[in-house]
């Protein structure tokens, strides 16, 4: 007992040294992207130009005030929230009875072609929605945005979404409907509750997804629908990229999806606490 001991200890030890080493590589990439991110965004024009980086320099916020005077960043910011939440809302809608009969019917190739669906690239979809679009007059309008959106969205929740709902004790549902409940109540008021968890998560998820998405929002939208990552892409141009101001944007549109991120890691811990019901 006393060899052992120490041994486990030793094992112990080991495996906490390499977990928290494998944490630092993948961490480390993105940490120091985004604070060079961050410290670019404060850099002045000659700071940026200089031959050699600049590690110690006065920082400025010219290049924030540059992003909010020359581009309708305020209105590319509420397009985004009002395209994310109608995807959103619809791809709950649509999302959530798809993934419960997945789930509840065990549907494993459908499920499979929804993910197919999320991996597919973008550019795939953007030319027939693009067309279909341009014959309804709907490009330039939110409505042809949020059906662009839900290719991000609806498959998201969907995938998401089966796994919390494959988690749900046969018993619970069992016990609804011996209560009288049809399948429509059951799911409403016995279901949905108990992955509320899952489901804020899911939500928040595909809403950080949409909120990022550059190519539809390129080619459907206009000048006054136009979605956050554009205000990006407007300070490059053919002859000239102003990297201040574009990291400057990148930063005020990073900054609500790393809260929502870390909310949305809470909730995925809570959803999958919540799924194991006691019996």
């Amino acid at each position: 007992m006393t060899t052992a001991s120490p041994r486990r200890n030793t094992r112990k030890a080991l495996r906490g040294f390499g977990f928290y080493t494998l944490l630092a590589i993948v961490l480390v990439p993105f940490a120091f992207v985004f604070w060079y991110m961050i410290t670019t965004s404060l850099k002045s024009p000659q700071d940026l130009t200089a031959s050699k980086f600049q590690w110690f320099f006065t920082p400025t916020f010219d290049n924030y005030t540059q992003v909010f005077q020359q581009t309708d960043f305020a209105q590319f910011a509420m397009n985004s929230l009002f395209v994310g939440l109608g995807s959103v809302a619809i791809a709950l809608i649509l999302g959530l009875p798809a993934a419960y009969a997945i789930a509840r019917y065990q549907a494993p190739k459908l499920a499979l072609i929804i993910l197919s669906s999320r991996i597919t690239p973008g550019v795939t979809f953007l030319i027939p929605l693009f067309i279909i679009f341009s014959s309804l007059g709907w490009v330039d309008t939110y409505r042809a945005l949020i059906i662009a959106h839900l290719l991000i969205t609806l498959p998201m929740v969907t995938w998401l979404m089966i796994g919390f709902f494959e988690e749900l004790p046969q018993e619970i549902i069992d016990s609804a409907r011996v209560d009288g409940a049809s399948a429509i109540r059951t799911f409403l008021q016995v279901i949905l509750p108990i992955t509320r968890g899952g489901i804020a998560a899911a939500a928040i998820l595909a809403f950080i997804f949409s909120w990022n998405h550059f190519m539809f929002s390129v080619v459907l939208a206009g000048r006054t629908t136009r979605t956050l990552p554009v205000a990006v892409f407007e300070f490059m141009s053919y002859g000239q990229i102003n990297w201040g101001a574009i990291c400057a944007a990148a930063t005020v549109m990073t900054i609500p999806v790393v809260v929502m991120g870390l909310f949305a890691q809470r909730n995925i811990v809570q959803g999958l606490a919540g799924g194991a019901v006691k019996g």
